[in-house]
């Protein structure tokens, strides 16, 4: 079906209530310590294995685009959550609070910092291979460490445990109060999916159409089958975010009651034990 006709265009409605789940997920999410790092320096202190992806929350490799969040001690002195004032010409900023993650030496968007936590984006110009990533708080910065960068580093944004966030095309959110129906078309949101045609902005907040150059790629699994490839309608920037992607599914008339979902790029797929909402 051509994206003129339904596909990206038509999310940039009203979407009120998968906004704000979105929004909670990307931005302001507190999950505990992954991996405690601990010292008695004032400095920031963190390791390679206390960064994460953002969608998954797993250790594992990144990519450009990519939502990751980064557990550590004495990050920031204070918490403070992006808000539109610090967003300049669409533009996340690379400063709040004083502090700044650095990525090879790039400047890195931000979502949030506080004292423990921070949410940061992956520069989207970036290319596959092992990159330095370095804190820095009111100039005192943190120990550089190593972090692999893969062209796509799949995952699905949750809430409620374990349960995908996607959304009906009246902009409700899918959940067991409201389950996707077999035959329904979807919009489910994943981070990690790498680079667009055309190229994003690094920290720019989507505003046109922007499918993954992974496309051909991508797969989605339910209870482990794979559907059709034709079915999956869209696959790109999600409006009004910045690192936050969406896919437009056409789920089949054969629908498994609450099924697992991953999403399979190449050799890499999401995490297990994932559900999706459907009767």
């Amino acid at each position: 079906m051509p994206l003129g006709s339904f596909g990206y265009t038509r999310y940039f409605r009203g979407r009120p209530t998968v906004a704000i789940i979105v929004g909670l997920a990307v931005q302001t999410f507190f999950v505990p310590l992954r991996a405690q790092v601990t010292g008695s320096s004032t400095s920031p202190l963190y390791s390679a294995q206390s960064i994460v992806n953002g969608a998954t929350q797993t250790v594992e490799a990144l990519a450009p685009n990519a939502i990751a969040t980064l557990y550590g001690t004495n990050l920031s002195f204070s918490t403070q959550v992006v808000a539109s004032t610090d967003v300049v010409a669409g533009v996340l900023p690379t400063s709040l609070a004083g502090v700044a993650v650095w990525v090879n030496a790039v400047p890195a968007p931000l979502f949030l910092v506080s004292p423990t936590q921070i949410n940061f984006l992956i520069p989207y110009d970036l290319t596959p291979g092992t990159v330095t990533v370095l804190v820095a708080r009111q100039g005192i910065a943190g120990p550089g460490v190593s972090v692999q960068i893969n062209s796509t580093s799949p995952g699905l944004f949750l809430w409620n445990g374990n349960s995908a966030i996607a959304i009906h095309l009246n902009g409700q959110l899918v959940s067991a109060a409201a389950p996707a129906a077999p035959a329904e078309i979807i919009v489910i949101y994943a981070g990690g999916l790498g680079r667009t045609a055309p190229d994003a902005t690094s920290g720019q907040l989507a505003n046109i159409p922007a499918p993954i150059v992974a496309a051909a790629q991508l797969g989605v699994l339910l209870n482990g089958s794979l559907i059709p490839h034709s079915d999956i309608l869209y696959a790109g920037l999600a409006p009004g975010f910045a690192g936050l992607y969406q896919i437009n599914l056409q789920l089949p008339s054969t629908l498994p009651v609450n099924p697992q979902i991953q999403l399979v790029v190449g050799s890499q797929i999401s995490p297990a034990s994932i559900q999706l909402s459907a009767q």
